[in-house]
Protein backbone atom coordinates (compact mmCIF):
# COMPACT_ATOMS: atom_id res chain seq x y z
CA UNK A 1 0.00 0.00 0.00
CA UNK A 2 1.20 3.17 -0.72
CA UNK A 3 1.48 6.21 1.45
CA UNK A 4 -0.17 9.28 0.29
CA UNK A 5 -0.60 11.53 3.24
CA UNK A 6 0.54 12.02 6.31
CA UNK A 7 0.52 13.68 9.68
CA UNK A 8 3.01 13.30 12.86
CA UNK A 9 2.96 9.64 13.23
CA UNK A 10 0.02 9.04 11.25
CA UNK A 11 -0.13 7.71 7.81
CA UNK A 12 -2.70 7.72 5.36
CA UNK A 13 -2.62 4.89 3.06
CA UNK A 14 -4.84 3.79 -0.27
CA UNK A 15 -6.32 0.17 -0.38
CA UNK A 16 -6.29 -0.34 -4.04
CA UNK A 17 -5.55 -4.56 -4.25
CA UNK A 18 -7.19 -7.09 -3.26
CA UNK A 19 -5.61 -7.85 -0.08
CA UNK A 20 -5.25 -3.83 0.35
CA UNK A 21 -9.45 -4.15 0.64
CA UNK A 22 -9.72 -7.30 3.08
CA UNK A 23 -6.95 -5.19 5.49
CA UNK A 24 -9.49 -2.62 4.86
CA UNK A 25 -12.61 -4.37 5.68
CA UNK A 26 -10.70 -6.49 8.70
CA UNK A 27 -10.10 -2.53 10.45
CA UNK A 28 -13.30 -2.97 13.02
CA UNK A 29 -12.82 -6.50 14.09
CA UNK A 30 -10.13 -4.80 16.29
CA UNK A 31 -11.85 -1.94 17.03
CA UNK A 32 -15.35 -3.64 18.65
CA UNK A 33 -13.90 -6.68 19.22
CA UNK A 34 -14.86 -6.21 23.13
CA UNK A 35 -18.34 -4.46 22.18
CA UNK A 36 -21.18 -6.54 23.03
CA UNK A 37 -23.34 -5.35 20.56
CA UNK A 38 -21.19 -4.85 17.30
CA UNK A 39 -22.18 -7.64 14.70
CA UNK A 40 -19.50 -8.38 12.53
CA UNK A 41 -19.90 -8.77 8.73
CA UNK A 42 -19.05 -12.03 6.71
CA UNK A 43 -15.63 -10.73 5.64
CA UNK A 44 -16.57 -12.67 2.02
CA UNK A 45 -19.90 -10.62 1.69
CA UNK A 46 -18.15 -7.05 2.48
CA UNK A 47 -15.30 -8.93 -0.20
CA UNK A 48 -18.12 -9.40 -2.92
CA UNK A 49 -19.33 -5.35 -2.24
CA UNK A 50 -16.43 -4.17 -3.10
CA UNK A 51 -15.83 -5.94 -5.49
CA UNK A 52 -15.51 -3.14 -8.78
CA UNK A 53 -15.14 -5.48 -11.37
CA UNK A 54 -18.41 -8.42 -10.40
CA UNK A 55 -20.72 -5.30 -8.41
CA UNK A 56 -22.62 -3.44 -10.28
CA UNK A 57 -22.89 -0.21 -8.09
CA UNK A 58 -19.33 0.55 -9.51
CA UNK A 59 -20.56 1.18 -13.12
CA UNK A 60 -21.47 4.90 -12.11
CA UNK A 61 -19.46 5.52 -8.93
CA UNK A 62 -15.95 6.38 -8.32
CA UNK A 63 -15.38 5.30 -5.04
CA UNK A 64 -11.57 5.24 -2.68
CA UNK A 65 -10.61 3.42 0.14
CA UNK A 66 -8.15 4.83 3.00
CA UNK A 67 -6.55 3.49 5.98
CA UNK A 68 -5.23 5.07 9.02
CA UNK A 69 -1.56 3.24 10.40
CA UNK A 70 0.24 4.32 13.21
CA UNK A 71 3.66 2.76 14.58
CA UNK A 72 2.57 -0.12 11.93
CA UNK A 73 -0.97 -0.86 13.09
CA UNK A 74 -4.27 -0.20 11.43
CA UNK A 75 -5.90 2.36 13.43
CA UNK A 76 -9.46 3.55 11.40
CA UNK A 77 -10.43 3.63 7.71
CA UNK A 78 -12.41 5.59 5.95
CA UNK A 79 -14.30 5.36 1.69
CA UNK A 80 -15.00 8.38 -0.50
CA UNK A 81 -17.66 8.03 -3.51
CA UNK A 82 -19.14 9.95 -6.15
CA UNK A 83 -21.94 8.63 -7.24
CA UNK A 84 -22.29 9.91 -10.43
CA UNK A 85 -26.51 8.49 -10.57
CA UNK A 86 -27.39 10.65 -7.11
CA UNK A 87 -25.95 13.31 -8.62
CA UNK A 88 -27.73 13.45 -12.24
CA UNK A 89 -31.32 12.64 -10.22
CA UNK A 90 -30.54 15.22 -7.54
CA UNK A 91 -28.62 17.97 -9.80
CA UNK A 92 -26.05 18.18 -7.00
CA UNK A 93 -22.15 18.27 -6.72
CA UNK A 94 -22.37 15.78 -3.62
CA UNK A 95 -19.44 13.19 -2.51
CA UNK A 96 -19.86 11.02 0.41
CA UNK A 97 -18.29 9.24 2.85
CA UNK A 98 -19.14 5.79 4.65
CA UNK A 99 -17.00 2.64 5.91
CA UNK A 100 -15.63 5.41 8.70
CA UNK A 101 -14.49 3.71 11.50
CA UNK A 102 -11.62 4.77 14.02
CA UNK A 103 -10.00 3.90 17.39
CA UNK A 104 -10.94 6.73 20.21
CA UNK A 105 -8.03 9.41 19.06
CA UNK A 106 -9.51 12.34 17.29
CA UNK A 107 -6.26 13.18 15.67
CA UNK A 108 -6.75 10.16 13.82
CA UNK A 109 -10.13 10.42 12.73
CA UNK A 110 -9.78 14.10 11.93
CA UNK A 111 -6.80 13.18 9.05
CA UNK A 112 -9.35 10.46 7.94
CA UNK A 113 -11.85 12.86 7.43
CA UNK A 114 -9.25 15.75 6.42
CA UNK A 115 -8.23 13.12 3.47
CA UNK A 116 -12.04 12.53 2.59
CA UNK A 117 -13.27 16.27 2.01
CA UNK A 118 -9.61 16.69 0.06
CA UNK A 119 -10.61 13.84 -2.55
CA UNK A 120 -14.35 14.49 -2.77
CA UNK A 121 -13.22 18.25 -3.78
CA UNK A 122 -10.69 17.13 -5.99
CA UNK A 123 -14.01 15.88 -7.75
CA UNK A 124 -15.34 19.36 -7.72
CA UNK A 125 -17.80 18.35 -5.88
CA UNK A 126 -19.52 21.20 -3.39
CA UNK A 127 -20.65 19.01 -0.37
CA UNK A 128 -19.95 16.07 1.50
CA UNK A 129 -22.64 14.05 3.14
CA UNK A 130 -22.49 10.74 5.35
CA UNK A 131 -21.64 8.10 6.28
CA UNK A 132 -23.40 6.46 3.68
CA UNK A 133 -22.23 2.68 2.70
CA UNK A 134 -22.63 4.35 -0.33
CA UNK A 135 -25.98 5.07 -0.89
CA UNK A 136 -29.57 5.32 0.75
CA UNK A 137 -30.01 1.71 -0.93
CA UNK A 138 -27.46 0.13 1.40
CA UNK A 139 -26.62 1.16 5.05
CA UNK A 140 -26.24 4.91 6.06
CA UNK A 141 -26.07 7.11 9.18
CA UNK A 142 -24.61 7.25 12.39
CA UNK A 143 -26.07 5.55 15.33
CA UNK A 144 -26.48 8.59 17.92
CA UNK A 145 -28.99 7.19 19.64
CA UNK A 146 -30.29 3.33 20.90
CA UNK A 147 -26.78 1.85 21.98
CA UNK A 148 -27.88 -0.76 24.64
CA UNK A 149 -28.29 -3.19 21.70
CA UNK A 150 -27.48 -4.44 18.53
CA UNK A 151 -28.16 -3.75 14.86
CA UNK A 152 -30.79 -5.35 12.68
CA UNK A 153 -29.69 -6.55 9.82
CA UNK A 154 -28.56 -3.63 7.16
CA UNK A 155 -28.50 -1.32 9.73
CA UNK A 156 -24.90 0.47 10.99
CA UNK A 157 -23.19 0.50 14.63
CA UNK A 158 -20.61 2.64 16.28
CA UNK A 159 -18.75 3.76 19.22
CA UNK A 160 -20.61 6.99 20.61
CA UNK A 161 -17.34 9.01 20.43
CA UNK A 162 -17.74 8.57 16.69
CA UNK A 163 -20.09 11.48 16.64
CA UNK A 164 -18.08 13.59 18.65
CA UNK A 165 -15.62 13.57 16.18
CA UNK A 166 -17.85 14.54 13.29
CA UNK A 167 -18.72 17.44 14.96
CA UNK A 168 -16.17 18.19 15.98
CA UNK A 169 -14.66 18.43 12.50
CA UNK A 170 -17.18 20.56 11.48
CA UNK A 171 -20.25 18.19 9.91
CA UNK A 172 -23.36 19.46 10.75
CA UNK A 173 -26.56 17.31 11.11
CA UNK A 174 -28.24 17.03 7.56
CA UNK A 175 -31.44 14.66 8.69
CA UNK A 176 -32.06 11.86 11.14
CA UNK A 177 -33.32 8.47 10.14
CA UNK A 178 -35.30 6.44 13.14
CA UNK A 179 -35.84 3.12 13.96
CA UNK A 180 -39.02 1.78 15.48
CA UNK A 181 -39.51 -1.38 17.37
CA UNK A 182 -42.80 -3.64 17.70
CA UNK A 183 -43.61 -6.90 19.41
CA UNK A 184 -45.94 -9.05 20.06
CA UNK A 185 -46.90 -7.28 23.10
CA UNK A 186 -47.38 -3.63 21.31
CA UNK A 187 -51.04 -2.29 21.61
CA UNK A 188 -52.41 -2.08 18.18
CA UNK A 189 -55.11 0.70 18.15
CA UNK A 190 -58.10 -0.70 17.10
CA UNK A 191 -59.33 1.87 14.97
CA UNK A 192 -56.41 1.25 12.27
CA UNK A 193 -57.28 -2.58 12.30
CA UNK A 194 -61.07 -1.53 10.65
CA UNK A 195 -59.73 1.43 8.94
CA UNK A 196 -57.75 -1.57 7.06
CA UNK A 197 -60.27 -3.54 6.44
CA UNK A 198 -62.44 -1.04 4.81
CA UNK A 199 -59.65 0.03 2.56
CA UNK A 200 -58.96 -3.58 1.79
CA UNK A 201 -62.63 -3.61 0.38
CA UNK A 202 -62.89 -0.19 -1.10
CA UNK A 203 -59.78 -0.68 -3.21
CA UNK A 204 -60.28 -4.38 -4.21
CA UNK A 205 -56.70 -4.84 -2.76
CA UNK A 206 -55.34 -8.13 -3.09
CA UNK A 207 -51.98 -9.44 -1.09
CA UNK A 208 -49.90 -11.82 -1.76
CA UNK A 209 -46.52 -13.45 -1.23
CA UNK A 210 -43.35 -14.02 -2.85
CA UNK A 211 -43.00 -16.74 -5.28
CA UNK A 212 -39.83 -18.25 -5.14
CA UNK A 213 -40.52 -20.31 -8.30
CA UNK A 214 -41.01 -17.12 -10.42
CA UNK A 215 -37.88 -15.11 -8.47
CA UNK A 216 -36.16 -13.55 -11.27
CA UNK A 217 -39.87 -12.47 -12.73
CA UNK A 218 -40.69 -10.99 -8.88
CA UNK A 219 -37.64 -9.17 -8.62
CA UNK A 220 -37.95 -7.34 -11.92
CA UNK A 221 -41.96 -6.18 -10.87
CA UNK A 222 -40.30 -5.19 -7.35
CA UNK A 223 -37.71 -3.19 -8.78
CA UNK A 224 -40.49 -1.08 -11.07
CA UNK A 225 -42.47 -0.77 -7.99
CA UNK A 226 -39.31 0.61 -5.78
CA UNK A 227 -38.12 3.36 -8.20
CA UNK A 228 -41.25 4.52 -8.72
CA UNK A 229 -42.57 4.57 -5.06
CA UNK A 230 -39.25 5.95 -3.87
CA UNK A 231 -38.57 9.03 -6.59
CA UNK A 232 -39.90 11.42 -4.44
CA UNK A 233 -37.77 10.54 -0.98
CA UNK A 234 -35.17 12.39 0.27
CA UNK A 235 -31.51 10.93 -0.67
CA UNK A 236 -33.40 8.08 -2.70
CA UNK A 237 -31.18 6.70 -5.74
CA UNK A 238 -32.95 5.21 -8.66
CA UNK A 239 -31.40 1.30 -9.16
CA UNK A 240 -30.69 -0.03 -12.38
CA UNK A 241 -31.66 -2.99 -13.57
CA UNK A 242 -28.43 -5.26 -13.00
CA UNK A 243 -27.96 -3.70 -9.46
CA UNK A 244 -31.48 -4.35 -8.37
CA UNK A 245 -31.06 -8.13 -9.47
CA UNK A 246 -27.41 -8.09 -7.76
CA UNK A 247 -29.13 -7.06 -5.01
CA UNK A 248 -32.11 -9.58 -5.05
CA UNK A 249 -29.39 -12.13 -6.01
CA UNK A 250 -28.07 -11.44 -2.55
CA UNK A 251 -31.53 -11.62 -0.52
CA UNK A 252 -32.50 -14.76 -2.17
CA UNK A 253 -29.77 -16.21 0.65
CA UNK A 254 -31.65 -14.85 3.83
CA UNK A 255 -35.29 -14.01 2.80
CA UNK A 256 -38.34 -15.48 3.83
CA UNK A 257 -40.97 -15.57 1.07
CA UNK A 258 -44.14 -15.19 3.40
CA UNK A 259 -42.82 -12.25 4.57
CA UNK A 260 -43.01 -10.40 1.42
CA UNK A 261 -45.81 -8.93 0.52
CA UNK A 262 -47.01 -7.06 -3.36
CA UNK A 263 -50.34 -5.46 -3.26
CA UNK A 264 -52.11 -5.64 -6.30
CA UNK A 265 -55.68 -3.52 -7.24
CA UNK A 266 -57.90 -6.02 -9.96
CA UNK A 267 -54.77 -7.52 -10.53
CA UNK A 268 -52.55 -4.56 -11.06
CA UNK A 269 -49.17 -4.96 -8.30
CA UNK A 270 -49.02 -1.52 -7.08
CA UNK A 271 -46.95 -1.82 -3.58
CA UNK A 272 -44.92 -4.09 -1.99
CA UNK A 273 -43.29 -4.81 1.27
CA UNK A 274 -40.15 -6.39 2.17
CA UNK A 275 -39.43 -7.86 5.79
CA UNK A 276 -36.20 -9.15 6.09
CA UNK A 277 -35.51 -12.44 8.93
CA UNK A 278 -32.80 -10.47 11.48
CA UNK A 279 -29.59 -12.61 10.25
CA UNK A 280 -27.38 -10.19 12.41
CA UNK A 281 -29.25 -12.38 15.29
CA UNK A 282 -26.61 -15.34 14.79
CA UNK A 283 -23.74 -13.71 12.75
CA UNK A 284 -21.64 -12.87 15.84
CA UNK A 285 -21.18 -16.54 16.04
CA UNK A 286 -19.23 -16.96 12.79
CA UNK A 287 -16.98 -14.09 13.92
CA UNK A 288 -16.50 -12.97 9.94
CA UNK A 289 -15.83 -15.89 8.83
CA UNK A 290 -17.70 -18.81 7.03
CA UNK A 291 -15.07 -21.41 6.89
CA UNK A 292 -13.92 -23.53 8.38
CA UNK A 293 -17.09 -23.82 10.86
CA UNK A 294 -19.01 -20.37 10.80
CA UNK A 295 -21.42 -21.67 8.34
CA UNK A 296 -22.25 -24.54 10.24
CA UNK A 297 -22.27 -22.10 13.34
CA UNK A 298 -25.16 -19.47 11.14
CA UNK A 299 -26.94 -23.01 9.98
CA UNK A 300 -26.59 -24.52 13.61
CA UNK A 301 -28.28 -21.13 15.39
CA UNK A 302 -31.00 -20.35 12.75
CA UNK A 303 -31.73 -23.63 11.65
CA UNK A 304 -31.61 -26.15 14.48
CA UNK A 305 -31.96 -23.76 17.56
CA UNK A 306 -33.84 -21.42 15.68
CA UNK A 307 -32.54 -18.06 17.53
CA UNK A 308 -33.72 -15.72 15.07
CA UNK A 309 -37.08 -14.20 16.12
CA UNK A 310 -37.18 -10.85 14.84
CA UNK A 311 -37.14 -8.51 10.99
CA UNK A 312 -36.38 -5.85 9.97
CA UNK A 313 -38.96 -4.32 7.78
CA UNK A 314 -36.52 -3.01 5.21
CA UNK A 315 -38.71 -1.35 2.42
CA UNK A 316 -42.61 -0.81 1.69
CA UNK A 317 -43.09 0.84 -1.48
CA UNK A 318 -46.57 2.23 -3.22
CA UNK A 319 -46.33 3.74 -6.86
CA UNK A 320 -47.77 7.45 -6.70
CA UNK A 321 -51.33 6.94 -7.98
CA UNK A 322 -52.13 4.53 -4.94
CA UNK A 323 -50.07 6.49 -2.44
CA UNK A 324 -52.05 7.99 0.56
CA UNK A 325 -54.96 5.30 0.11
CA UNK A 326 -54.06 2.85 3.48
CA UNK A 327 -52.60 0.47 1.49
CA UNK A 328 -49.36 0.54 3.64
CA UNK A 329 -51.36 0.15 6.40
CA UNK A 330 -52.76 -2.81 5.19
CA UNK A 331 -49.16 -4.34 4.55
CA UNK A 332 -47.83 -3.71 8.07
CA UNK A 333 -51.00 -4.59 9.70
CA UNK A 334 -50.47 -8.36 7.81
CA UNK A 335 -46.76 -8.41 8.27
CA UNK A 336 -47.01 -8.45 12.00
CA UNK A 337 -49.78 -10.50 12.07
CA UNK A 338 -48.15 -13.19 10.19
CA UNK A 339 -44.87 -12.80 11.54
CA UNK A 340 -46.09 -14.52 14.92
CA UNK A 341 -47.02 -17.65 12.81
CA UNK A 342 -43.32 -17.42 11.46
CA UNK A 343 -41.85 -17.62 14.52
CA UNK A 344 -41.00 -13.57 14.42
CA UNK A 345 -41.70 -12.06 18.14
CA UNK A 346 -40.58 -8.52 17.59
CA UNK A 347 -39.56 -6.64 14.50
CA UNK A 348 -37.64 -2.89 13.60
CA UNK A 349 -39.18 -0.61 11.41
CA UNK A 350 -36.57 1.52 9.60
CA UNK A 351 -35.50 3.36 8.46
CA UNK A 352 -38.03 6.14 8.95
CA UNK A 353 -37.38 10.09 7.75
CA UNK A 354 -37.63 12.25 11.13
CA UNK A 355 -40.01 14.70 9.03
CA UNK A 356 -41.94 11.79 7.39
CA UNK A 357 -44.95 13.05 9.59
CA UNK A 358 -47.48 10.03 8.07
CA UNK A 359 -45.08 7.29 8.51
CA UNK A 360 -43.93 8.06 11.96
CA UNK A 361 -47.17 8.54 13.02
CA UNK A 362 -48.24 5.24 11.10
CA UNK A 363 -45.67 3.33 13.38
CA UNK A 364 -46.89 4.89 16.60
CA UNK A 365 -50.65 3.77 15.73
CA UNK A 366 -49.26 0.46 15.27
CA UNK A 367 -47.79 0.64 18.72
CA UNK A 368 -44.27 0.84 18.07
CA UNK A 369 -41.82 2.76 19.60
CA UNK A 370 -38.56 4.80 17.99
CA UNK A 371 -35.90 3.43 19.88
CA UNK A 372 -32.58 3.94 17.37
CA UNK A 373 -31.69 7.35 16.14
CA UNK A 374 -29.45 7.21 12.91
CA UNK A 375 -27.83 11.21 11.78
CA UNK A 376 -26.37 11.81 8.26
CA UNK A 377 -23.91 14.45 8.38
CA UNK A 378 -22.66 17.22 5.84
CA UNK A 379 -20.69 20.38 5.00
CA UNK A 380 -19.82 22.83 2.13
CA UNK A 381 -17.03 22.42 1.00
Amino acid sequence: MEVISAKGDIEILEARTASDITRFIKVPFAIYGDDPNWVPPLIVDRQAYFDRVEHPFYRTAKVRFFLARRGGELVGRIATCINYTYNEFHMEKTGFFGFFDVVNDYEVAEVLLKVALITIKAEKMTQMIGPANFSTNYEVGMLVEGYDSPPVIMMTYNKPYYNDFVERFGLKKVKDLLAFRIDTASPIDPRLIRVAERVREKENIRLRTLQMKHFDEEVSLIHRIYNAAWSRNWGFVPMSDDEFRHMGKDLKQVVDPEMVLIAEVDGRPVGFSLALPNFNQVLPHARGRLFPTGLLKILWYAKVKKVIDSVRIITLGIIPEYQKRGIDTLMYLETFTKGPTRGYMWGEMSWILEDNVAMVRASEHLGAAAYKKYRMYGMLL
